[in-house]
């Protein structure tokens, strides 16, 4: 099974709601140009407030990613977990599994709130991003628009 994964995992803080590092955040790529990656691992980005949301990247197995991916014989049925299940916002009715044809790519977001333990700090936020390919495809294929998208970003206020 050819398959081709990119997480892009986006954190901030209360500092970047609103102005300029806002803006910052917003503008954060949804997708990156891949890197020769081994089999069996994906391509990691990670871009965080207090990095000024510079994307870092790095290697994850792919067997620790919050996706479930399963080959159905002519397609791969893709279906992101919510993860961890305490995150806000509230996910009372989940989309279905995209099935993707080779050469088809799906984009899935999510996002969260999280406050601490005791409620000492403020909240924190992430939001991940899934770019999941079947088929053998180019460097850049996650810098076009996907076959599908799935929007899953609630409100976190």
């Amino acid at each position: 099974m050819d398959i081709t994964v990119q997480w892009i995992k986006t954190s901030w803080t209360k500092q970047s709601r609103g102005g300029e590092a806002a803006a910052r955040r917003n503008a954060a790529p949804v997708g990156f140009s891949l890197p020769q990656v081994p089999s069996g691992f994906i391509h990691f980005v990670q871009m965080s407030e207090r990095d000024g949301f510079e994307p870092l990247s790095s290697q994850k197995d792919l067997r620790r990613i919050g996706v479930s991916l399963r080959d159905e014989g002519d397609r791969l049925r893709v279906l992101a977990r919510v993860e961890p299940l305490f995150g806000l916002p509230p996910r009372p009715r989940r989309p279905p599994a995209v099935r993707l044809l080779p050469g088809q790519w799906v984009r899935w977001q999510l996002n969260y709130r999280f406050t601490s333990a005791l409620g000492i700090r403020g909240w924190s936020y992430w939001l991940d991003t899934f770019n999941i390919a079947y088929g053998p495809v180019d460097w850049d294929v996650f810098l076009s628009e996907p076959t599908a998208l799935v929007d899953e970003r609630g409100p976190v206020r």
